[in-house]
């Protein structure tokens, strides 16, 4: 496995208290960052970075407030890796409550919006930094029955192209990762069937592991990622079309 040194790095993880983003600061620990949890549970953020070594902070990345403040908390920050988020319920859109809707859209894409600009005047004043926005294949393709999700997470997409040309002048990387669905706690708010449809989607025929999403996240938050800048790398076992 390909090690990387990020000693002496500081990497934020958001949602890094379980699935993809414990297996993103698992990876990144292991590679010598300083990781810090931000995640809502604050216990269970708390009980993950200890075994990892590092520190958390109790986040709703909803909340421009608490993002702020966690970052305060935190200092200077040299990587992020922004994972928090929901699926949100299984329904057709003409039954999809309103505030249910827009809370998937408040945490998935303002949170990364809340995040991303958090971090940014840090990583402008140390002219160098590494964001990696955690998106989804759904915000490629879109799926039945999930339109906050999808929408949420093309927005993800979008933010990150524009905030990468935006800091494409600088040291600071700004891509994301669209993933197929993974075996994580956020395929429990999904109906069995649904998971059948996302998995029938994928040509390689099974889910992708976290430890594989991780593995392409420390790629694009090392220095090694000194030209990609404002991209979409996908990690959907064939799904996507583009």
């Amino acid at each position: 496995m390909t090690v990387y040194d990020f000693n002496g790095k500081t990497a934020v993880v958001t949602g890094g208290a379980q699935g993809i983003g414990y297996a993103c600061a698992e990876r990144l620990a292991r590679d010598g960052a300083q990781v810090v949890i931000w995640d809502l549970n604050g216990d269970k953020a708390a009980e993950a970075a200890a075994t990892l070594g590092g520190t958390s902070q109790a986040c709703d990345v909803s909340d421009w407030e608490s993002v702020a403040a966690a970052a305060e908390a935190t200092g200077p920050v040299s990587i992020l890796v922004n994972s928090a988020g929901i699926a949100g319920p299984i329904a057709a859109v003409e039954e999809y409550d309103v505030a249910t809707w827009k809370q998937v859209v408040d945490i998935n894409l303002l949170g990364t919006f809340h995040t991303n600009r958090a971090v940014v005047p840090g990583m402008k004043a140390a002219g160098y930094g590494r964001i990696v926005n955690i998106a989804s294949v759904a915000g490629k393709e879109g799926n039945p029955n999930a339109s906050a999700y999808a929408a949420s997470k093309a927005g993800v997409i979008g933010l990150t192209k524009a905030v990468g040309k935006e800091l494409a002048g600088l040291d600071i990387a700004v891509n994301c990762v669209t993933p197929a669905a993974a075996d994580t706690p956020i395929l429990q708010q999904m109906t069995e069937e649904f998971v059948d449809y996302m998995k029938s989607k994928i040509p390689k025929g099974r889910l992708v592991e976290v430890g594989e999403i991780a593995d392409m996240v420390a790629w694009l938050a090392s220095p090694d990622c000194s030209f990609s800048t404002g991209g979409v790398f996908d990690i959907s076992g064939g799904r996507a079309t583009y």
